[in-house]
């Protein structure tokens, strides 16, 4: 549409009048609904049983690491070229993924134990986030920390496949809780980026909310699963 000879867009106007804090609410709400397909799933796998014959396929677990692997690595290598109705389907199709796994948790640990946790996630995180809103800090400058502290744990899971690490695996978890801790203030502050870089750009800014959600839901379940390791309780 052309008004004075400007080109007008009506999904750039509407975008432009979305505050800040709307945009981070709408991301945060991908986050949670991402949240609950996993647990949805997962709660129906566990209640049905249906995971106890999942599990016996053989070599489900690497075929459903590799499964969530490429739909992450697919994601973030065309978020700016899919459609938003195509991200949102793959966060989902991720969260599903996630949701068969996580069945193995409530078979492994009681379950208020399990609630306990996720009680002490979600306080964990929320400061974290809050911080990482709120704050002016340039969480930017811990990247070689954040990298590295990636690949030691990436190191240490793999080779504890092959070798007997049990004696270590606290050190870890301990590694991995502060470390996604700090990431999580890491990954907030960079909705506020999204939402400045990509003002009036509604479909890109949406795709990053997307993307956005998708990196706070990974920090959750990782902090989620280190925390397990540490205070959880096994039937």
């Amino acid at each position: 549409m052309n008004i004075n000879g400007n080109e007008y867009y009506p999904a750039a106007e509407s975008y432009r009048r979305e505050s800040l804090g709307r945009y981070t609410a709408k991301t945060f709400g991908w986050m949670f609904a991402g949240l609950l397909v996993t647990f949805g799933v997962a709660m129906f796998g566990y209640l049905s049983g249906y995971i106890l014959y999942v599990f016996m396929i053989p070599y489900l677990p690497m075929i459903l690491l590799l499964a969530e692997l490429g739909v992450v690595i697919y994601l973030s290598a065309r978020v700016e070229k899919m459609s938003v109705g195509m991200a949102r389907a793959m966060f989902f199709v991720y969260a599903a993924l996630n949701g068969i796994v996580f069945s193995s948790v409530f078979i492994l640990y009681q379950l208020t134990s399990l609630v306990f946790v996720f009680a002490a996630t979600a306080l964990f995180f929320g400061v974290m986030a809050v911080l990482g809103y709120t704050t002016n800090a340039d969480f930017s400058r811990l990247r070689p920390f954040m990298l590295g502290g990636l690949l030691f744990l990436a190191a240490f899971w793999i080779l504890s496949i092959f070798i007997n690490l049990a004696q270590f695996e606290m050190i870890a978890c301990t590694v991995g809780i502060f470390l996604f801790l700090v990431i999580t203030a890491y990954d907030t502050r960079k909705i506020r980026d999204f939402y400045q870089i990509y003002a009036g750009k509604p479909e890109m800014a949406a795709k990053a909310s997307i993307f956005a959600a998708l990196e706070l839901y990974l920090d959750f379940i990782n902090l989620f699963l280190y925390l397990v390791r540490v205070l959880g309780r096994r039937k």
